[in-house]
């Protein structure tokens, strides 16, 4: 069976989201998948043909404001075309954000990633990870440390660069783009399995 294909269609302000898109490919790559990293600021033709072939599509970018940034957002308003036609119907989607806040209104990204992929009628998958990082013998160096479910949440102090994102952020992102994966396996399979 021909691997799934999963495209992470991201912008990065300052570098950090960049770290934890890596970090899903490498997700997605270990889990024996094909991955595109995309960053949406410098998107080409090319690049929009290959979301276009992808069966999974993980979106990621920083909070800024209490949303995805403004050039995300400009990303999605640019998918409108596709949306039309319906060429992202049925693909897997996921999503990932970071922010200098525990909280930083994450969530809110969150949850416009999955108004994106709602109105593209494409099937959302959560992180799949259980909270860390909520008892008294957990650590900030567990996985889903800041307790995340709808898509994997990152947090970097504003006064560092890239080295401040932490490992246990990167380790989840890992995470998200395997469990995407797998996913995207399972369906690429049962597609396959109807058409035969």
């Amino acid at each position: 069976m021909t691997p799934p294909v999963v495209s992470i269609a991201y912008h990065s302000g300052f570098g950090h989201t960049a770290v934890l898109a890596e970090a899903v490919r490498d997700g997605v790559t270990t889990a024996g998948a094909t991955a595109h990293l995309i960053n949406v600021e410098e998107i080409s033709e090319e690049q929009w043909n290959l979301l276009d072939a992808s069966d999974a599509i993980i979106f990621g970018s920083p909070t800024y404001m209490g949303t995805a940034s403004a050039v995300f957002h400009a990303f999605a308003e640019a998918s409108s075309k596709r949306w039309f036609n319906q060429v992202w119907k049925d693909k897997i989607a996921a999503g990932f954000t970071i922010s200098g806040g525990k909280s930083g209104d994450k969530l809110n990204t969150l949850q416009y990633f999955t108004v994106l992929a709602g109105q593209h009628h494409m099937q959302w998958v959560g992180l799949g990870l259980m909270p860390g990082w909520n008892t008294t013998t957990a650590s900030e160096n567990d996985l889903n440390r800041l307790g995340f479910f709808l898509g994997a949440a990152a947090q970097s102090n504003q006064d560092q660069g890239v080295e401040g994102v932490h490992k246990a952020d990167i380790a989840t992102a890992a995470e998200l783009g395997k469990r995407v994966a797998e996913v995207a396996r399972v369906y690429v399979a049962g597609r396959t399995a109807l058409a035969a």
